[in-house]
């Protein structure tokens, strides 16, 4: 669908060149919502307003559909753009403007009838849910219709891409959920392909399938969303993530700790399993959990769990084993045997 190969943008500044994105190249699959993760500056931005040539890239290769992007002009780019939609942090909608007319404005630019523009408008207001806004004014909504606006007006011209640039930053939390449902209803009933860059992971966790995290104009990581919130190798990537799966417990408490403790980890169906409850009945040993949680990631659920555990030597190493032996990642943080 998206294919990204050696991309680079670099921008002139009075103090020299410098460069957003660095080589990248990613591969986005047809009907998959793509997140680019990274923190202010690290190159997401310009790297998705590269994808609809927003920004011209420096060097590389952009195809969307099989198409070259970066080989069009003029008319040829127009008509490529009509297929990405783009969905802003700010909104960006014409004050003087009602709701209907802001969602009709793309289809009135590619000049098709009134009728027609008037029943996409309905069809599209009817999608985000708000049908009894289309005769008010953008000051008479709120953060969160005023997006559900945006996200119609990018899907009039029925774009096979739909592009989001931190979407969800200047909502609240609750606004932020409703607004990720319905991308994710857009995504599954209308099968586009949604890429949208943030720095906030529970976005991620909660519509991506696969991800990329960028740090200072490079991609250092990617895949599925539930292998690296299971196990993150780049140090950025594990920053990103205990912003959303925590395992931070006060050293105090970690001092008063007579036996070892370990952090277990349960992947998918093996989470639901009341393994921890068998090691503690089947081997002579004492468990204390200082911290756990099951969190659902693409609706598979992934168990992290801190604990102390005391016993024998023998019987510590013989219930690591066998948590071991039923699908559970063992690490040992602090060695009391």
């Amino acid at each position: 669908m998206i294919s990204i190969t050696n991309l680079t943008k670099d921008y002139k500044t009075k103090k020299g060149t410098i460069t957003g994105v660095d080589n990248v190249s990613l591969t986005v699959n047809e009907g998959e919502v793509f997140g680019i993760v990274g923190y202010s500056g690290a190159g997401k931005s310009s790297l998705l307003r590269c994808m609809n040539l927003l920004e011209r890239p420096t060097s590389g290769e952009i195809r969307v559909d099989g198409l070259d992007l970066t080989k069009l002009k003029g008319e040829g780019l127009r008509q490529a753009r009509l297929k990405i939609g783009m969905i802003f942090q700010h909104f960006y909608l014409i004050s003087q403007k009602t709701v209907g007319e802001n969602v009709g404005f793309a289809l009135k630019a590619a000049k098709l009838p009134k009728d027609q523009i008037a029943k996409r408008v309905d069809e599209l207001l009817e999608m985000v849910g708000l049908t009894d806004k289309r005769d008010v004014y953008p000051a008479q909504l709120s953060g969160g219709q005023k997006q559900r606006v945006g996200i119609a007006r990018a899907l009039a011209n029925n774009p096979s891409v739909l592009l989001c640039d931190e979407a969800t930053s200047a909502l609240d939390p609750n606004t932020t959920l409703s607004i990720l449902r319905l991308l994710k209803k857009i995504n599954r009933e209308l099968n586009i392909t949604i890429v949208l860059i943030t720095h906030e992971m529970n976005v991620v966790k909660e519509i991506c399938d696969r991800m990329a995290v960028m740090q200072d104009g490079r991609v250092i990581e990617e895949g599925d969303v539930y292998d690296l919130f299971s196990d993150p190798k780049a140090d950025l990537t594990k920053e990103f993530i205990s912003s959303v799966v925590s395992f931070d417990v006060p050293q105090p408490i970690l001092a008063a700790c007579t036996g070892s403790v370990i952090k277990v980890q349960f992947k998918g169906a093996v989470a639901g399993e009341g393994i921890i409850t068998d090691t503690v009945q089947h081997f002579d040993v004492k468990g204390n959990f200082l911290h756990g949680s099951i969190e659902y990631i693409q609706e598979k659920p992934l168990g992290l769990f801190l604990m102390e555990i005391q016993g024998r030597p023998d019987n510590i190493h013989r219930a690591i084993t066998y948590m071991e032996g039923r699908g559970a990642t063992v690490e040992v943080i602090l060695n009391g045997i």
